[in-house]
């Protein structure tokens, strides 16, 4: 078994603000081997994330590297880092000695729904999956989740889970989009997947992302926990001899015929 804090967090404009909760998150999550963060744990969206962005070795990531260690548990959490003339959106992994083990950078960005996010943000090219606590976690950020394409070069990388962070926008339709797609993901891939949004924050912000629902879901699409829309942190287990019977049963990856579809 291996033990999963999925943190859902209100996530502030002010870094030093979400350092302090995602710290006081990591202490609460006794027992676990890996916590999970949103996306823009770091701050949330706005045209200050170009003057907020900071390299992985900057403050935010070395705080939560060093609560890491002190808890020993293995951390994944979103953040910006600078670029040239736009940042990246970075999902980061590290391990339970604090030490980096990955930065994935968002390769879809959020341009619908109004939202255009590729503004501020430069895209990614990589799909990245990083071994953490005993698995080979595939990471995927937020409107990634709407490409089942990427979801299936992670499972072609070897990954064993995917790991989903989001600052999901909210809206008519939104919260159930973020859930069947969660469960989609999963099912599709007989992956276990473990999503974790920010939770809502009318309290210190009013751009609507955050809809929570951060959830657990295994191999066979069934939801195994739901946070619903508070803050909080829950530790779930994660038993990954269940992929190996779900895959027995369900064996749609070994019956994939590659090229179906495509255009001469």
């Amino acid at each position: 078994m291996t033990r999963i804090a999925l943190c859902q967090l209100p996530v502030a404009p002010d870094p030093a603000t979400n350092l302090k909760r995602a710290t006081e998150a990591i202490a609460r999550a006794e027992g676990a081997d890996l916590a999970i963060f949103p996306e823009a744990t770091l701050t949330r969206y706005g045209r200050r994330i170009t003057e907020l962005a900071e390299p992985l070795d900057g403050p935010f990531v070395t705080g939560l590297a060093e609560a890491a260690r002190d808890h020993g548990v293995a951390v994944i959490a979103g953040v910006f880092e600078p670029g040239e003339g736009r940042v990246h959106n970075t999902a980061v992994a590290i391990d339970a000695s604090g030490a980096v083990r990955a930065a994935y950078r968002k390769i879809h960005l959020f341009d619908s729904f109004g939202s255009r996010e590729s503004e501020l943000v430069a895209p990614g090219s990589e799909p990245t999956v990083v071994e953490l606590a005993g698995l080979r976690i595939g990471l995927i950020t937020c409107y990634d989740l709407r490409f089942p394409e990427l979801a299936r070069a992670l499972v072609d990388r070897g990954a064993d889970m995917f790991a989903v962070i989001a600052a999901w926008s909210s809206g008519p339709l939104k919260e159930d989009h973020w859930i069947t797609l969660v469960r989609a993901r999963a099912l599709e891939n007989t992956m276990w997947t473990a999503a974790v949004d920010q939770a809502p924050n009318p309290a210190e912000a009013s751009d609507g992302f955050g809809v929570g629902r951060s959830m657990l879901v295994d191999p066979l699409g069934v939801v195994r926990a739901d946070l619903g829309s508070a803050p909080g942190v829950q530790v779930v287990e994660l038993d990954a001899e269940l992929t190996a019977s779900a895959r027995a049963t369900l064996p749609c990856l070994e019956h994939r015929v590659l090229g179906v579809g495509r255009l001469p």
